[in-house]
């Protein structure tokens, strides 16, 4: 039976979230007038205002809830005062008076606030608890288990809880149908070496809308045009503009794995390693989507620019690179500069190893006259590797195709980061989904996922690809 405290929980996370939707509301206004005040607009657009409006109608509304949840809150707190009352009363009458009142167990009261998380890296570094409690919680019904799950799924509700609401409906956590992964194991990994997702994180990322498997971008094929008058009352020059809709999709990466009742009872580390490898595993195919999809993504999109030659060096790839960057910035113009280059580790560690006699004609900032770029030594994964003679920094990443033109060739990607659009569920990752379909086999499933979506097509040919013999695989 759900008791006061749970209860009164659920109403102060219900105040503390009205709070936090008042307080985004107000912050909505003050950023549509700051946005006008720097136009130097003395009014704002009719649009503005309906964002106003519906800004301030927000604020409205969660000052209300906040009321009805402080309400709430008081009358809990009342009720429970009064059961602890006539609790206290029968104690005195069946227990002995010198006895020390009994409190509730430490691990039975959720605290939020400067407290650690129930799961947090010092406790749960890989998490191995995390998934040992949804396993027992399902394979057992274990009341210590569903307890800490339980506070954890309330902290999650605190902290993020428009989009715990969103991912896990109304199942509620007492069934467990799709629990949060506790966010700071996302940069955990298994021994399993794989790509992971460094091109991902060098992308321009948005929140993933809340509904619908599409995200649509008007994108203007026809624009105004401008001519000078040719005499006082002519015609000034006149173009009616028009879009088309740029659709791009909402995908699903997931995995799954079976544990076994064994390896969940006998076993020694067996949830980091399935929890670290479905990870790591997510976080490649997300970002090799992201570079080798079809139509969409990044090698398929990039205007290619040949670098053909049999005795390929460092020296003569450059200017390629330099030309492909040409090209994207002829397309963006003033509204991004191509600021990547996206390449394997093959290719990043042979332009290390090259060597030069000649120097750029033109210096840039941060980089000395006599050098071809510098090697910022980060490890795989970690971000920008270095950085090239024209500023732009490179992006290693092994989830670029090294199988290209006669099977041994890999390609170079010059994009500019601020068009690399990706949309992420602000949950993710993830959420993860503990069932019996193999009850009869002694077995728990798991499965991990995350929503997505990207677009690097905003502006049409706006990446470039540096692609040919002289990209063969490299020999040392």
């Amino acid at each position: 039976m759900t008791t006061f405290d749970e209860l009164i929980l659920s109403a102060e996370v219900e105040k503390d979230q009205a709070t936090k939707r008042a307080e985004r509301a107000l912050a909505e206004v003050k950023t549509i007038h700051a946005k006008a005040r720097s136009e130097g607009r003395a009014r704002l657009t009719d649009e503005e205002n309906r964002d106003v409006t519906n800004a301030m109608a927000n604020h409205t509304a969660a000052q209300d809830e906040h009321a009805g949840a402080l309400s709430k809150v008081a009358q809990l707190k009342t009720a429970k005062a009064a059961e602890d009352s006539a609790d206290v009363q029968l104690r005195e009458r069946h227990v002995d008076p010198q006895a020390a009142p009994r409190l509730p167990a430490y691990d039975q009261v959720v605290r939020v606030g400067m407290e650690e998380r129930t799961y947090n890296p010092g406790n749960a570094r890989r998490g191995g608890p995390f998934v040992r409690d949804v396993s027992r919680a399902f394979l057992y019904r274990d009341p210590e288990a569903e307890s800490r799950l339980i506070r954890h799924m309330r902290e999650e509700r605190v902290e993020r809880g428009q989009y715990i609401e969103r991912a896990a409906g109304d199942a509620g956590t007492g069934a467990f149908a799709g629990l949060t992964v506790p966010q700071y194991l996302t940069d955990m990994y298994a021994p399993k070496a794989r790509a992971l997702r460094p091109f991902a994180d060098a992308c321009n990322q948005h929140d993933l809308p809340a509904d619908g498997m599409t995200v649509n971008i008007s994108q203007i094929t026809t624009g105004a045009t401008t001519a000078l008058q040719a005499s006082e009352f002519d015609a000034v020059s006149a173009t009616s503009m028009d879009d088309t809709l740029l659709t791009e999709n909402v995908q699903t990466a997931a995995g799954q794995q079976s544990l076994s009742r064994q390896a969940i009872e006998r076993g020694t580390g067996i949830e980091d390693v399935t929890m670290n490898d479905l990870q790591r595993s997510l976080a490649t195919t997300f970002d090799s989507t992201l570079i080798n999809q079809a139509t969409t993504g990044l090698a398929a999109l990039g205007v290619a620019t040949a670098y053909t030659d049999a005795s390929p060096t460092g020296p003569e790839l450059y200017p390629k690179l330099l030309g492909a960057a040409a090209g994207v910035e002829a397309v963006l113009l003033g509204f991004a500069m191509p600021d990547i280059a996206v390449m394997h580790s093959r290719r990043w560690y042979w332009l290390n190893a090259q060597m030069t006699t000649s120097w750029p004609m033109f210096g840039q900032p941060g980089i000395s006259p006599q050098l071809a770029g510098i090697n910022l030594a980060e490890t795989y994964g970690a971000g920008v590797r270095g950085v090239l003679p024209n500023g732009m920094v490179v992006i290693v990443d092994n989830n670029c195709p090294t199988t290209i033109g006669a099977g041994t060739e890999d390609e170079i990607y010059v994009a500019a980061s601020d068009e690399c659009h990706l949309w992420i569920d602000p949950a993710a990752p993830q959420f993860i989904r503990a069932e019996q379909p193999k009850a009869a086999n002694l077995a728990v499933t798991l499965v991990l996922y995350m929503y997505f979506a990207y677009s690097f097509r905003r502006f049409a040919s706006s990446v470039g690809r540096v692609s040919g013999t002289g990209l063969i695989a490299p020999v040392f």
